[in-house]
């Protein structure tokens, strides 16, 4: 397992960087590597701008699906309605409200768990077609 801290903008491609990489590594194609890398952009971004930092823990999964696993961790302020937040164009922030909804189109699996002032964990995984 590969775990990068995300504390300034530069780690986002750090996570992205290093995604693509074992994606690559594993197997997958460029169009699922490029799948991938944006919805890793997008986990990792929001980590950023909504809880100030947090951290990606990428790993490849064996079974019961080859693939790659991102979770991504942080400790902000949480998600108060994870069902509203999956809609597309809802934001907190203003802005286009695609990121989460995205990420999931993207993902073969997402898994999303938030408390309010405690934080929010993110899965993705995306499987290897054999």
């Amino acid at each position: 397992m590969i775990v990068i801290p995300i504390k300034e903008e530069v780690d986002i491609v750090r996570v992205r960087t290093a995604v693509r990489s074992m994606a690559r590594e594993i197997g997958f194609g460029l169009v699922d590597q490029t799948r991938i890398s944006t919805a890793v952009s997008e986990l990792a971004r929001n980590a950023f701008l909504y809880a100030g930092e947090g951290e990606a823990h990428i790993e490849e999964l064996t079974n019961p699906h080859k693939g790659i696993r991102i979770t991504f961790i942080d400790h902000g302020p949480g998600i108060e309605d994870i069902e509203l937040a999956m809609k597309d164009g809802w934001s907190s922030s203003g802005n286009m409200g695609k990121g989460l909804p995205g990420s999931k189109r993207l993902s073969d699996h997402m898994e999303i768990s938030s408390e309010p002032a405690q934080g929010t964990t993110v899965i993705i995984e995306k499987w290897l077609s054999v």
